[in-house]
């Protein structure tokens, strides 16, 4: 299985400098052309052409210095970080799967697929969406731990330091919270793989898939639109879908929003948790930090340096908080 692995990655490579980018980009800005449509025709009363565009792309967002510095962000971080972030969440999913599949066929006894033959197609509906889930339940864990300990909020600051939404925030996020939520994308996901290799698919189809899996959930998530200011709702399905409006509220600086809609795809884990929350359609909500420093965040430097610094700065209360060895007194001779 491990030839399998390799070629997973060098595939998922190729893929990553090839046109299949430039059609999921296509997707994402069609969504967001529409989605601005949707929210434009709901919210303005007077409509005309000029005013959808200065609707769709307000000069006070596109020309706000936390959207410059969201692009020079995503510049740098697209030349200097591919090769590491594209591979590793398939990597460790994979080698996770392979770990569950030789431990269960180990104790089980269990040689090759149960269910022999081409994978029936009602195998791949399942897979799909049982890895939906997994990656879903898995995705909103991580970001929970993000906001409760201090060490991951060092980092996940950073994506909600900006303090307007143009849509590439998306990918504000430091590149070492990107590698740290890949590697844990290989625990619940990788699991789930292991155990659908084990019941009917073969590994490469299986791996394949998979990738498709992940991004199908990036598409149906509609991260590049609920990183914008058009308030898309979804009605009754906010119930089971997290809307981008939901998504929105989750970047507001009002303390009533704090640690609520962790959710990526679906809204019934935070319903489940206790952590939704219900956006007012008619609120406008200020996004960014309230910390004396937030205005750090929109450079480079703060956006890659200043986490680092601050994560080093926990490093070094939680060693000076650590007990002193004791050094006992030197024997008094007189006493021997």
């Amino acid at each position: 299985m491990m030839s399998e692995i390799v070629d997973l990655v060098m595939a998922k490579l190729v893929n990553a400098v090839s046109g299949e980018n430039g059609i999921t980009l296509l997707i994402l800005f069609s969504t967001a052309f529409i989605s601005a449509l949707v929210a434009y025709w709901r919210t303005v009363e007077h409509k005309s052409l000029g005013d959808f565009f200065s609707f769709a792309l307000p000069k006070e967002v596109i020309l706000h210095p936390s959207a410059r510095a969201d692009l020079l962000f995503y510049i740098t971080k697209r030349l200097m970080m591919p090769f590491l972030l594209i591979p590793t969440g398939i990597i460790f999913v994979a080698l996770v799967g392979f770990g569950t599949n030789q431990l269960i066929s180990w104790i089980f006894q269990i040689h090759g697929p149960l269910i022999a033959g081409p994978t029936p197609w009602w195998v791949l509906v399942l897979f799909t969406i049982s890895m939906l889930i997994a990656y879903d339940i898995s995705y909103y864990l991580y970001h929970v731990a993000q906001h409760k300990i201090p060490f991951l909020w060092e980092l996940h600051k950073v994506h909600h330091s900006a303090e307007v939404l143009v849509g590439i925030t998306k990918d504000r996020v430091h590149p070492l919270d990107d590698l740290i939520n890949r590697i844990w994308d290989g625990a619940i996901p990788g699991v789930m793989f292991g155990l659908w290799s084990i019941i009917a698919l073969d590994p490469v189809e299986l791996t394949v898939f998979g990738i498709n899996v992940y991004a199908m959930r990036n598409l149906l998530m509609m991260d590049f639109v609920r990183h914008t200011h058009y308030k898309i709702s979804f009605g009754p399905l906010d119930n089971y879908i997290l809307s981008p409006h939901w998504h929105q509220l989750h970047h507001s600086a009002d303390p009533r929003h704090y640690d609520k809609n962790f959710g990526l795809l679906l809204s019934v884990w935070d319903r489940m948790f206790g952590t939704a929350y219900v956006p007012d359609p008619n609120e406008d909500m200020k996004f960014g930090l309230l910390d004396r420093d937030k205005d750090d965040y929109q450079s480079l430097f703060g956006l890659y340096l200043l986490p680092l610094k601050k994560m080093a700065g926990h490093v070094a209360r939680w060693l000076g908080r650590r007990p002193a060895t004791v050094t006992p007194p030197p024997r008094d001779p007189a006493q021997s």
